[in-house]
């Protein structure tokens, strides 16, 4: 290939990212103006508070499976990594009785460890991404239950705990405008993972394994220890996502968990990032993660039935592969 085929390939590549995220940000504002039109409640103030803070969680999870699916490889654990980290948070805190800061530093550290993990599975031991996260995600969870006793643990006598997610920094400045601390954390996070995709040499090789991890090995790099450390930032970065889900809750739920990760992955689709790995935006990623979290809230708003919104989902995430399967085949 010539430096001109080349350099077009790089500008239809940009060109098609833009067109995605263009396309998903106009799917928003459909949607958005859709249940706005079939409810009254649907765009009132507190719902749009209330979307938001949805998609915190789903937006932080959404954010660290991204650096995964851009090398080319998969995370199933994120939706039990995320239970166990605030299981763990609830172990040091409320079983531990030690200070808020250790808490915060417990999950995110459970979360990097176990990424570590599973990228230390997938890295060394040459074991698909697929199933070393589906055994992970299957341990994890038997882990929460195990340390747990399968009961909940609770936070009511660790102050300051809820205000993680439920409070407000933004509100107190600006009373109109009660942005949850847990928006503002999912924006904080996202800004810092786009600019470490962007600006630095883990987000280089970040992109380079996921379009041609071979050629990035015989150029001399150790693209094992790469990926571990992807694998553990990914983590961590669930490990925060753990303490969004139990300040929201003022609790930690053993037995939740599964199914987030399939949000997640879906809005990370949705968000013009290629199961293929290669190519992908945090940006489009948040944007993914809003629609998801106005479409179940638009459903629950229309009274659709829980089981139904699961059907929803099911056929988004089959969608959204399928423009992923099309996207890369005009690439191709």
């Amino acid at each position: 290939m010539s430096a001109g085929e080349g350099t077009m390939d790089a500008r239809q590549a940009r060109r098609g990212a833009a067109q995605q995220k263009i396309l998903a940000f106009a799917s928003l504002i459909v949607l958005v103006a859709g249940f706005s039109l079939a409810s009254p409640n649907f765009f009132q103030m507190t719902n749009i508070m209330a979307i938001l803070q949805a998609a915190s969680v789903n937006g932080v999870l959404a954010v660290a499976v991204t650096l995964i699916i851009i090398t080319g490889g998969i995370d199933l654990s994120i939706g039990t990594l995320m239970t166990f980290c605030a299981v763990m948070a609830g172990v040091v805190l409320t079983w531990g009785g030690m200070p808020l800061p250790l808490g915060i530093v417990a999950a995110i550290a459970t979360g990097a460890c176990c990424g570590l993990i599973s990228g230390t599975f997938v890295a060394k031991m040459k074991i698909p991404p697929f199933i070393a996260t589906l055994g992970m995600m299957l341990m994890l969870k038997g882990l929460s239950l195990i340390v747990t006793g399968t009961k909940p643990i609770y936070f009511n006598d660790t102050p300051g705990f809820t205000q993680i997610a439920q409070g407000s920094v933004i509100g107190a400045l600006v009373p109109a405008f009660p942005v949850p601390n847990g928006v503002l954390i999912l924006f904080l996070v996202a800004g810092a993972v786009a600019w470490v995709l962007g600006r630095t040499v883990l987000g280089r090789y970040t992109f380079a394994l996921g379009s041609n991890e071979e050629a990035v090995r015989l150029s001399g790099v150790d693209t094992d220890r790469w990926k571990m450390a992807i694998y553990a930032l990914s983590g961590g970065i669930v490990g925060i996502g753990g303490l969004l889900i139990a300040s929201r809750l003022n609790s930690a739920q053993p037995a939740l968990g599964l199914g987030y990760e399939l949000e997640a992955i879906a809005a990370v689709v949705i968000g013009g990032t290629s199961l293929a790995g290669g190519r992908g935006t945090i940006l489009g990623t948040l944007i993914g993660a809003l629609i998801m979290a106005v479409l179940t809230n638009g459903l629950r708003v229309l009274s659709v039935a829980p089981e139904w919104q699961t059907v929803v989902t099911g056929a988004i995430i089959i969608v959204a592969v399928y423009a992923d399967q099309l996207r890369r085949g005009r690439a191709g």
